[in-house]
């Protein structure tokens, strides 16, 4: 399979991961990459979260997200800030952000156009062995007119990885 092709069926695969999503209204059993709580019964194993982190350690995936922060104006524009780490031994790409009320955030490709942090079809490239921190300077996750915020000052985001899948991901948000 040509470059072309394999990210060609890796964008139709995202996109039909995210319609799935949301035809099931968000239902967790839809995803096996679940984050809830470990701690809690039916949490997909290999899967723990807390706010601003994330890790997904399964036979196929070794994918860890830290420091996770939606840096956000007073009418919900801003960026959320990250780092990826993909410990696992295939590229992995990152697809999709989705936020509450249907919103997507808008990915932006590091500066050079090929490798580590680069932006394809497939969304932002993750080579494995390596960690890509998403900021302004860099690859980036522009969000715009978000809504959702919760009372403990989180941002529930839906994450959508080529391998990985989709996880759900609490960002603590900060005022820009």
């Amino acid at each position: 399979m040509t470059g072309t092709a394999a990210r060609t069926r890796a964008t139709l695969i995202a996109s039909l991961s995210v319609t799935l999503a949301v035809l099931t209204g968000g239902c967790t059993s839809a995803s096996p990459h679940s984050t809830s709580d470990t701690s809690r019964a039916g949490a997909s194993p290999g899967v723990t979260s807390s706010t601003g982190r994330l890790s997904v350690h399964t036979a196929d995936v070794d994918l860890t997200i830290t420091d996770a922060v939606a840096h956000l104006d007073r009418s919900g524009d801003g960026m959320l800030t990250m780092s990826v780490r993909n410990g696992g031994a295939v590229p992995e790409h990152l697809g999709m952000v989705a936020t509450p009320d249907k919103g997507r955030g808008v990915l932006v490709g590091g500066k050079s156009t090929e490798g580590n942090g680069s932006l394809s079809t497939a969304g932002i490239l993750l080579l494995p062995g390596n960690t890509v921190t998403f900021h302004g300077g860099g690859p980036s996750v522009l969000l715009h007119h978000v809504r959702g915020i919760t009372a403990g000052h989180t941002l529930p985001l839906s994450l959508q990885f080529g391998v990985a899948g989709l996880v759900h991901l609490q960002a603590r948000v900060s005022s820009s």
